[in-house]
């Protein structure tokens, strides 16, 4: 080989090997800015605080620009899932599909739609069960929430302080609650908005009191202690009566899940004994209207049963 040629094969690998060290700076780059990006419009993290990878980040982006997405983000906020509202958004709908094809396969294709419906509704269902669950052990917190107050206050802390130290002693999700209380109030809100916030994000009669509580104390001062005592043997009594109830209603919350599932084991059975017969039936409107009208039914029953199984404390 002659000089020439080592010479121009030394510079294209020289130039290859700039090449890509410059695409890999750019990448790395533009992988920085983005994130800055997110972390400075409240987009979020492409990790999560427990540092597992996020995935689906472009359609977490994508979609946290719209409404539909900012109200799915703040739905998981209040349920603690660690879970991006990208991330559920391409689960809920796989799963949709999923349902979509196997109920059209399975039963009839006009129960497709139908499936899909019930698969958006389930996901909704199950955030507002994840957050009332969430509520729940929050409120059974309440009483130690109130105990550390009152006597980090006796101790003559203030109460920005004793907020930090009650997030440090407790676990979640009280903890977690506090701990983002307290980043608050170090970020210089008000005593009354960081608190009003957590009112607002997991909405419970108990947490209300507490709160006002706090910011009546914070605002005019007096015996928060004596209050703070008084109301943790109040939320003790009202924490049994809670679960006392809780026990009672088991077993008319069970049956309100079972309705819809015995109607779901009819039509599998209607199918099963009679291959192609719902089929027959959804291919008119008549029989069409007939099938919505009995899901419909189910559905008022469903209702019905858990609303007489609901009791307010």
């Amino acid at each position: 080989m002659t000089d020439p040629t080592l010479l121009a094969l030394g510079a294209t690998v020289l130039c290859g090997t700039l090449a890509v060290a410059g695409v890999h700076s750019y990448a790395s780059g533009r992988a920085q800015r983005q994130a800055l990006v997110d972390r400075l419009s409240g987009t979020g993290p492409l990790r999560g605080a427990t540092g597992r990878a996020r995935r689906f980040a472009a359609v977490d982006r994508r979609l946290r620009r719209t409404r539909l997405g900012r109200a799915i983000q703040l739905r998981l906020s209040a349920t603690g899932l660690d879970l991006t509202a990208g991330e559920f958004f391409t689960y809920v709908t796989a799963v949709v599909v999923a349902l979509w094809l196997i109920a059209a396969s399975v039963l009839a294709p006009f129960f497709g739609p139908i499936a899909g419906l019930v698969g958006v509704w389930s996901a909704v269902f199950f955030l507002n069960w994840q957050r009332q669950k969430r509520i729940e052990a929050f409120i059974n917190q309440l009483p130690d929430v109130a105990r550390l107050l009152a006597n980090a206050t006796a101790a003559g802390l203030a109460l920005r302080t004793s907020l930090a130290m009650a997030a440090e002693e407790l676990e979640a999700p009280a903890g977690e609650e506090l701990s983002m209380v307290a980043d608050q109030l170090t970020m210089g809100r008000s005593v009354d908005d960081a608190l009003g916030e957590l009112a607002a994000r997991l909405p419970s009669r108990e947490l209300v009191v507490l709160v006002t509580t706090l910011v009546l104390a914070n605002k005019a001062g007096g015996t928060v202690v004596s209050s703070l005592r008084n109301l943790t043997q109040t939320l003790e009594d009202r924490k049994e009566t809670r679960r006392e109830i809780r026990t009672m209603l088991s077993e008319v919350n069970a049956t309100a899940f079972t309705v819809p599932l015995l109607g779901l084991g009819s039509l599998l059975l209607v199918n099963s004994s009679n291959e192609g017969a719902l089929a027959r039936v959804t291919g008119s409107p008549v029989g069409q209207a007939l099938v919505l009208i009995s899901l419909g039914l189910y559905g008022v029953g469903f209702v019905v049963i858990r609303r007489l199984g609901k009791i307010e404390v």
